[in-house]
C-alpha cells in the first residue's frame, strides 16, 4: 500500500467497519504519521509537579525527540530541544536534576537554563562576527498547559491547546476534583518498558473493556476474592457496564460505574476497616465541597480518557498518566505515572501506590495480560495477505450515545480522526 493508500473501511449501511492490518507494520505508514500526526498534534510532555523549582529539568523522548522539560532561573516552564547547535551532541544525558546550566561533554559548549548560549571554549577562534544569540537551544513553537499537565506542538499554526482538547478538559477536571485544592502531583517513580507492537494498539487496548473478562479473569477473581461485587446479576461475574463518550478531535473515553473501590482503592483487603473509613471520609469531604451530584461523578465512576494521539490517562483504582511513542511499526517505548492529590496522607498515598502497582504496573494483574496479547496480536499481522483486516464494529448499528464501554464505538473515534489525518 502506498502513500494514498487507503487503511480505514467504513460501511455504514452494513455496519462494519475494518482496519487494515498494514496500518500495523508499514514503514511508510510511520513516516505519515510522524510527519502529519506527531509533527502536528499537541503532544504530552510532563507535569507541572515534575519541576517545581527554578532550575528543575527531566530529560524525556517526545514525539522522537530529545526534548529538556525544565523550569527555568525566572520560573518559566520550557521544552528545549536537548541538541546542541554547534555539532548536534545531547547537551544533558542526565535523567533529571536542578542545574543553572548546560555543558555540552563534546566540544563544551555552556547554555543557561533557559536554553541561551553562555559561553564557548576558544570563542576569539569564531572572529568578531560571532552571534551567541543565534545559538540558543531550540524551542518548539508551542508549549502550553491544561490544568498543570503541559503540551507541545511543532505546527506553529496548530489551533491552541485549550481548544484542541475539547470535551476532555470536562474529565480532566473530574480527575483533579479529587484533590480538595485542586492540585495534583505526579508521585516520585517511573515505569518505563517496551512492548513489542504498533503504539496504535496500546490506544485500542486502553479503553477496550470488551477484553476485560477473557484477558483478566486473574484480576476480577482477585477482586471478588478481596469482597468487591464484580456482578451483574447472581452468578454473572462481570464488571458494570459503562459506556464509551466522544470527546472531540479524536479524544475520547470510557465512563464507568464504580466497581474497583475508589477514590482509594479500599477494595485491597490488607488494609481493612481503616481503609473503608477513611474512604467514607474523603467522599464526605467531596460531597461538602463539590455537591452531591459532582461528588457521585467524581467518586463513583471510573474512566479511561485518551488524548488523541498517544496520551491515556486511567482514573480507576488509582490515576495513572501513560504515553508512549512508537520506535518503528513493530516496537513502542512506554512511559507510566501515578498522580494523586497534593493533601492525601502517607496511608493514602500507600494504598494508591499499590493499587497502581497491582492493576498498572508492568508486574501487575493487567499490564503483563495486554502486553502478551497485543504482542500476539502483532505477531498475527505476519499473515495480513491472507487475513487483511481487523474489524472494529462491534456496537455499530446503535448510536454512539448508546455505546456500551465493551462496544467499540469510542475506538472508532480514534481511527476516524486517524484516517482524516493520516489519509488526507
Amino acid at each position: 500500500m502506498g502513500q494514498h493508500a487507503r487503511y480505514v473501511f467504513e460501511d455504514a449501511a452494513a455496519d462494519r467497519f475494518l482496519v487494515h492490518r498494514a496500518a500495523f507494520f508499514s514503514e511508510e505508514v510511520l513516516r505519515l504519521e510522524q510527519e502529519r500526526i506527531f509533527q502536528k498534534c499537541w503532544i504530552y510532555v510532563g507535569h507541572s509537579s515534575e519541576i517545581r523549582n527554578p532550575g528543575d529539568y527531566l530529560t524525556r523522548n517526545v514525539a522522537g525527540y530529545p526534548i529538556l522539560f525544565s523550569r527555568d532561573n525566572d520560573g518559566k516552564v520550557r521544552a528545549l530541544v536537548n541538541v546542541c547547535p554547534h555539532r548536534g551532541a545531547i547537551v544533558c544525558r542526565e535523567r533529571s536534576g536542578n542545574a543553572r546550566s548546560f555543558h555540552c561533554m563534546y566540544h563544551g559548549w555552556t547554555f543557561n537554563n533557559d536554553g541561551t548560549l553562555r559561553g564557548v571554549p576558544g570563542q576569539d577562534a569564531y572572529g568578531p562576527k560571532f552571534d551567541k544569540s543565534r545559538y540558543s537551544l531550540p524551542e518548539p513553537p508551542r508549549l502550553e498547559s491544561y490544568r498543570d499537565f503541559w503540551f507541545l506542538n511543532f505546527d506553529p499554526d496548530a489551533v491552541d491547546l485549550h481548544t484542541y482538547l475539547a470535551g476532555a478538559k470536562d474529565y480532566i477536571d473530574l480527575i483533579l476534583d479529587q484533590s480538595p485544592s485542586g492540585q495534583m502531583e505526579i508521585i516520585s517513580g517511573t515505569q518505563e518498558y517496551d512492548i513489542r507492537a504498533n503504539w496504535k494498539l496500546l490506544v485500542e487496548n486502553s479503553v477496550d473493556d470488551y477484553h476485560i473478562l477473557i484477558t483478566h479473569r486473574t484480576w476480577i477473581n482477585y477482586m471478588a476474592n478481596s469482597g468487591v461485587d464484580m456482578r451483574r446479576k447472581p452468578g454473572e461475574m462481570l464488571p458494570k457496564i459503562g459506556r464509551g463518550v466522544e470527546l472531540g478531535n479524536g479524544h475520547l473515553t470510557t465512563d464507568n460505574p464504580n466497581y474497583r473501590g475508589r477514590p482509594v482503592a479500599a477494595w485491597i483487603s490488607v488494609y481493612g476497616e481503616e481503609a473503608k473509613e477513611d474512604v467514607a471520609n474523603i467522599k464526605a469531604e467531596l460531597v461538602s465541597r463539590l455537591g452531591e451530584a459532582r461528588a457521585e461523578r467524581v467518586a463513583n465512576t471510573n474512566r479511561n480518557l485518551v488524548i488523541f494521539p498517544n496520551l491515556v490517562i486511567n482514573d480507576g483504582s488509582s490515576v495513572t498518566v501513560r504515553n508512549f511513542t512508537p520506535v518503528s511499526p513493530t516496537l513502542m517505548k512506554v512511559t507510566s505515572f501515578a498522580l494523586g492529590p497534593v493533601e492525601e496522607t502517607a496511608e493514602q498515598r500507600a494504598r494508591r501506590l499499590h493499587a497502581f502497582l497491582t492493576f498498572y504496573g508492568p508486574g501487575g494483574f493487567a499490564t503483563p495480560d495486554d502486553v502478551a496479547a497485543l504482542e500476539a496480536a502483532q505477531e498475527g499481522y505476519s499473515a495480513h495477505r491472507i487475513a487483511p483486516f481487523n474489524d472494529i464494529s462491534r456496537g455499530m448499528h446503535k448510536p454512539m450515545a448508546d455505546q456500551f464501554d465493551t462496544d467499540e464505538g469510542h475506538i472508532r473515534v480514534f481511527w476516524r480522526r486517524w484516517r482524516e489525518i493520516v489519509e488526507a
